[in-house]
């Protein structure tokens, strides 16, 4: 269990009951918005979670195209987003101009996009993935080439399963996860000799090539519970760590480098979440027709059998 919420965290808890509003949090956001949320985790799940709910508002507690994605497959729902600026510098990398040039340089290409890019995007795409199932989901295609945006780190993790299939990517990546190092690494493990390494997908090949084990963030958290090992060096995001120490209050979590703080998740504050709730904006709001097309290839992505 957390902390007894604050008055302040209780008061949001109330407003959330009478709004009939579920709050959704991110595993990277700052403990004290976890802490009050309905549901954490990845932002995907978060969103095919919450759609099956009777909530009539989402609150996501995350980035933009997080929102967005609940937006896609939440049609029905007022979707809340409590602070609009907070975006992801790997999604602004990438527009719809770099989709059709990348469409008209390998044509007959399918494009799979990855869940954390903005709706315009995957509206352009034929099929999305997440850092879970970006394998499962290019296995699944019978196309021996594929276009894969926006992430280069997690597009070059992916092919390392393919012998058969070329990947061809756009050169976009998560500034927070693509700037650990290897000389990073080296100094964590030699600080905690004993400690498995966990890589996230979306780092650098040269940083893979370290890790003991490569999991998304639903993927560590479910690791570390699983392992017996009693020490981890947390290789994504440091908001991860709240997470893991609390669900595994007998083991020890240590940074894999503070560089990899992402100050969009940081954003927004109990006192935004709150006032989000009181008047219930500032929403995302998506196009029908885009909408329409986004939800197409999300939906073809769940089609995928879980391996």
């Amino acid at each position: 269990m957390g902390k007894p919420l604050s008055e302040l965290q209780q008061e949001i808890r109330e407003l959330a009951r009478e709004r009939k509003a579920i709050i959704l949090a991110h595993n990277y956001q700052p403990p004290e918005i976890q802490e009050v949320a309905d549901l954490t985790g990845d932002s995907l799940e978060l969103s095919l979670k919450a759609a099956k709910t009777d909530a009539e508002v989402i609150v996501f507690c995350g980035v933009r195209f997080m929102a967005e994605t609940a937006a896609i497959v939440s049609p029905d729902k007022l979707v809340v987003f409590p602070r609009l600026e907070a975006g992801c510098e790997m999604a602004d990398m990438i527009a719809v101009e770099d989709v059709e040039e990348l469409k008209a340089r390998y044509p007959g290409a399918p494009v799979v996009t990855y869940v954390n890019s903005y709706v315009e995007i995957k509206a352009v795409s034929d099929i999305c993935c997440t850092s879970a199932n970006a394998v499962n989901v290019v296995r699944a295609l019978p196309e021996k080439e594929i276009i894969f945006i926006p992430d280069m780190n997690l597009a070059r993790y992916t092919q390392r399963f393919f012998k058969d299939k070329k990947i061809h990517y756009f050169e976009g990546f998560c500034p927070f996860h693509d700037v650990l190092t290897v000389e990073d690494v080296e100094k964590a493990r030699k600080a905690h000799p004993e400690a498995v390494f966990m890589a996230h997908p979306e780092c650098r090949p040269e940083v893979i090539d370290l890790a003991d084990v490569v999991r998304s963030t639903s993927g560590m958290l479910r690791y570390a519970r699983e392992s017996q090992a009693r020490e981890f060096i947390v290789g994504t995001e440091v908001g991860l760590i709240y997470p893991l120490k609390k669900q595994n209050p007998d083991k020890e979590f240590y940074p894999a480098s503070e560089k990899m703080l992402c100050k969009a998740m940081k954003i927004i504050s109990l006192e935004d979440l709150k006032k989000s709730l009181e008047t219930l904006s500032p929403t995302v709001k998506v196009p029908e027709d885009v909408r329409v097309k986004a939800y197409r290839a999300v939906a073809r992505m769940l089609e995928i059998p879980r391996t």
